[in-house]
């Protein structure tokens, strides 16, 4: 048993010290993400999931809890379109930098924010909210938002059975964020100031 508490340490210190400022992104599920794993995934529930990336000497952070597909209908079902929707479950999802950044033309403190989006068949809408320690949307006030951006979903290839979260360096200050999920795909940019 110690042997096996040790090796957990042991993984976890490893993992912690992995991102070295070199722009690499890490993604943490309290599960194995590879295709392997997710042919085996048989949790109900939704996941506590991280995804953090350094570009220059911003970090960028996201926290949400992943659901799953299980052969539910996603769109325009558990998730209905045209309404404000916690783009995870449970919580709100969190978007959260060291340093201040630009969103739809506009300036946002460092900081840490809940993100939700507004689902549409043709159309997203991405809002920044102030008030981050929210449960789902119950306390979600439009009041609260710094920003909305509008962008177009895509489909993709391929299911992405849990909702995941990337965030891909664009550019020396520049990165965009992708929330894919079902068959489909949604990415907004963000500019990050020096």
């Amino acid at each position: 048993m110690r042997k096996l508490a040790l090796l957990f340490i042991t993984v976890c210190f490893l993992l912690a010290c992995s991102n070295d400022g070199t722009g690499k992104q890490e993604t943490a599920h309290k599960h194995d993400s590879t295709a392997e794993q997710q042919k085996k995934d048989t949790t109900k529930k939704s996941i506590p999931s991280e995804t953090k990336k350094w570009i220059g000497n911003t970090e960028i952070k996201i926290n949400y809890h992943s659901p799953a597909v299980r052969g539910r209908v996603i769109w325009g079902g558990l998730v209905p379109y045209d309404a404000v929707w916690v783009t995870g479950a449970h919580s709100a999802t969190t978007l959260e930098t060291n340093k201040d950044f630009k969103m739809g033309n506009k300036l946002i403190p460092a900081g840490k924010y809940a993100l939700f989006t507004i689902p549409g068949k043709e159309e997203w809408t991405v809002i920044v909210n102030k008030n981050w320690n929210q449960h789902l949307a119950d306390d979600y006030s439009e009041s609260e938002d710094l920003v909305r951006v509008k962008v177009k979903p895509e489909a993709t290839n391929g299911i992405t059975e849990r909702l995941n979260y990337e965030i891909a360096q664009t550019g020396d200050r520049a990165a965009a964020i992708m929330i894919s999920w079902e068959k489909i795909r949604v990415s907004f940019p963000i500019e990050l100031s020096n």
